[in-house]
């Protein structure tokens, strides 16, 4: 079919090749003090004109063990980035008004975070007189305009049995919250009571605070909680969705789209739906209308949004119950028609719908998808009959949307590549068979269709963040293979070489195995399992996809569904002994197994099947699928993955029951590889519990093993010096047992 507006970027194999003039044998491998000194891409936004970006920046000091986040505005079409003129380190969440003429952010400079506005010249992009515009006692965060500019939404965490904060008793009703907040912090009792599950998610206990989304008034600063009643006697938050507000406000400011679990128990239930309110009147209006559910998915739906011209609103959702590793699918409900459709069924579109963004012309979404270790940029249209990939795309794009440059369409977003962190990058749009797109801008544009000429130029960095430090070091490139698995399915693998690579050398390997377990390696930074640092001191990454890992379609996903410890597992081996055979300067004698998460169940199953290994690092593993049940907190995973509850299987003999057939403890006998556990107090997903079994396990059965514990960290190590420790007591277990200057101490063959 014809394109109607856009089809593709030209994308140069030499993306950010301009960006690095030092030779490859004159830099250095880098080390863990460089990746903290990388400057981290926050949020970005874009100004209703499409000419000023504006983005936080963290930083990581190292010595303070700290993390700040700064804000800076630039201009798109080029310009030196300047930082918020008086803005204070730990602002963030900037976002321009609808009008130009404002911005609004979340600060703690008088105490804790609350939403502040401040003026914005649209001419010169300084913002100036900012002032805090709430001031309520359970702090305010994941801030939005209303497209009208005339009231913010945030949500709050407060108690939901004080009464619902309204504009007629503000204060009041926020007293409550206040109150109860100090009588628990000046308390000398500290014990809680349980009456339900989800009492703990993460690395936190829930207490009886709850999320809620709150309406401020820009003029006058009241506030309003819109979602103050709970259907169930159990109180939920709204919005409940991980990447933020989880809302949308339609183009007229009159109504809300937010996310809620509706649902008795939170920790058995991966559904979630999309609720709409009419606030139309909720300014002067004293009592709520009541929520309206749009979404019809038996599992996740989240991240709403509406289309410019109000008629649709997207997001994206997951047809079965239960199962988070299920595809999302991107749905549009037909505000008018009250009907929801799936516009990428009939395309029969096979990955998920990763994040989203309409056009202007209400016609058309761009979107990202997870595809065979990239995460490339699509659209499709409304209709469902018009899909395209946008240029063959190297790395991960994310927030990315059109604008208008000078007159001219672009795409602005981020992207991540494995040997760069995120930056913002601008791309021209090209007609796919044509020399000319005709273009509706309806937002950005007064409305006339515009001839463009395809442009010549490839995309370039609007950041750059860390363009002197990157260009010292020596990163090399990232490579992929494909292999055929045991049964015959083609799958993919990924092989990263130590910096001043030796072709005539040997070199040891690193296996990392990746979490999820429906997740997946590929062309991406990471700051916890960084792999070109893993392979900085002198190593070869190998990382493998094996079944169950997400860009393959949802088919492939499916593959590890009751079957942790069979087909990926056989993935895996068949992944390296493949590379083995096709790398020659691979040494199989000298190899690691490392994994985090579903990697560390992974790595705990290699411990008890194989001696392939000479030593093995197991963060965060399940040993004993029956405990780790009783001790998580969202157990729909454990009985999706696992088919059931451990007392559905009583009294069946162990094959017939997963909890106990792809349990590692089982194997213990077998264990004779050096492993290293890593675990810490405050992971909920997996508890330390787990880390501590196998400890125990290892230690009296002889095995050299080493813990290390965290008392102040939960699934993923984050803060800087335990990052630091965690690095080190890695590589240097690893290097003790492989490395070209450890000890390289004895360990059993394959």
């Amino acid at each position: 079919m014809r394109r109607f507006w856009l089809s593709s970027f030209l994308f140069f194999a030499g993306f950010f090749a301009t960006f690095i003039t030092t030779q490859a044998q004159t830099k250095r491998p880098m080390t863990f003090e460089d990746m903290m000194h990388m400057k981290r891409l926050g949020g970005t936004a874009v100004s209703a004109d499409g000419k000023w970006l504006g983005y936080s920046v963290t930083t990581v000091d190292l010595e303070k063990n700290a993390k700040t986040p700064e804000l800076w505005v630039q201009a798109i079409a080029g310009g030196e980035p300047v930082k918020v003129a008086g803005a204070q380190p730990g602002d963030d969440g900037l976002e321009f008004a609808p009008d130009g003429k404002h911005v609004l952010f979340v600060s703690g400079r008088e105490g804790g975070d609350q939403v502040w506005v401040a003026d914005f010249d649209g001419a010169t992009g300084a913002i100036s007189n900012a002032k805090k515009l709430t001031a309520i006692s359970t702090e305010a965060e994941n801030a939005k305009w209303s497209p009208d500019g005339k009231f913010i939404v945030f949500t709050s965490n407060v108690y939901p049995d004080c009464a619902p904060i309204t504009f007629a008793d503000a204060k009041t009703d926020d007293q409550c919250n206040a109150d109860r907040d100090k009588a628990k912090a000046e308390s000398k009792v500290k014990a809680q009571i349980f009456t339900h599950l989800m009492y703990r998610h993460w690395n936190h206990f829930t207490g009886d605070k709850r999320s809620h989304l709150f309406l401020v008034e820009v003029e006058s600063g009241k506030i309003r909680d819109l979602t103050p009643n709970d259907t169930h006697d159990v109180p939920t938050d709204y919005p409940t969705d991980p990447l933020g507000c989880g809302c949308a406000i339609s183009p007229d400011s009159k109504e809300i789209a937010f996310v809620k679990k509706d649902v008795p128990e939170e920790a058995v239930s991966t559904n979630s739906d999309i609720f709409t309110l009419d606030i139309s009147d909720v300014l002067t209006n004293p009592d709520l209308p009541k929520p309206l559910k749009v979404s019809t998915a038996l599992g996740g739906d989240m991240s709403p949004a509406y289309s410019p011209d109000g008629k649709w609103l997207a997001w994206r959702a997951q047809e079965r119950a239960g199962y988070e590793g299920d595809k999302f699918r991107l749905a549009l409900y037909d505000r008018g028609a009250k009907t929801v459709k799936y516009p990428l069924d009939d395309l029969k579109f096979a990955n998920w719908v990763d994040e989203f963004n309409w056009v202007d012309d209400s016609q058309h979404i761009l979107f990202v998808s997870g595809d065979k270790g990239e995460a490339p940029l699509y659209e499709v249209n409304v209709t469902g009959d018009d899909l395209h990939r946008m240029g063959k795309a190297n790395g991960e794009w994310s927030s990315a949307h059109l604008i208008l440059v000078d007159g001219m369409p672009f795409v602005l977003g981020t992207i991540v590549r494995i040997d760069r962190p995120s930056e913002v990058v601008l791309g021209d749009l090209l007609e796919m068979d044509d020399t000319t797109v005709k273009l509706q801008l309806n937002a950005n544009s007064s409305g006339s269709a515009k001839n463009i000429t395809n442009p010549t130029h490839e995309p370039k960095l609007v950041t750059h963040l860390n363009d002197a430090l990157l260009a010292q070091l020596d990163m090399p490139k990232m490579e992929n293979f494909w292999f055929t698995a045991a049964d015959g399915t083609k799958e993919q693998g990924f092989l990263i070489r130590p910096p001043h690579f030796d072709a005539n050398k040997k070199y040891p390997v690193k296996f990392l195995i990746h979490g999820g377990p429906q997740g997946a390696w590929g062309d991406a930074w990471s700051y916890r399992w960084n792999a070109e640092l893993f392979a900085a001191n002198g190593y070869v990454v190998v990382m493998i996809n094996p079944g169950g890992s997400t860009g393959y379609g949802q088919a492939f996903v499916d593959r590890v569904n009751g079957d942790w410890g069979g087909k990926p597992y056989t993935d895996l081996m068949t992944g390296l002994d493949y590379a083995e055979q096709h790398y020659p300067f691979i040494d199989e004698n000298r190899e690691c197994a490392l994994g985090a998460s579903y990697g560390g169940y992974m790595a705990n199953w290699i411990l008890g099947h194989t001696t392939r290994f000479k030593c093995i690092v197991s963060h965060d593993g399940m040993f004993d699928p029956e405990s780790a049940y009783g001790t998580t907190e969202e157990l729909w995973f454990n009985e999706w993955e696992f088919k059931g509850k451990p007392w559905d299987y009583y009294g069946k003999p162990d094959s017939e029951n997963p909890y106990r057939k792809w349990a590692p403890m089982l194997s213990a006998k077998n264990f004779k590889t050096p492993t290293l556990v890593v675990h810490s107090q405050l992971d909920f997903r997996l508890d330390v519990s787990e880390g501590y079994q196998l400890f125990t396990t290892l230690q009296r059965l002889g095995v050299p093993s080493k813990m290390l514990y965290f008392p102040d960290e939960g699934h993923w190590v984050l803060k800087p010096q335990n990052s630091q420790l965690w690095w080190k007591t890695v590589n240097d277990w690893v290097d003790e047992y492989i490395g070209d200057n450890g000890t390289k101490k004895q360990a059993p063959g394959r």
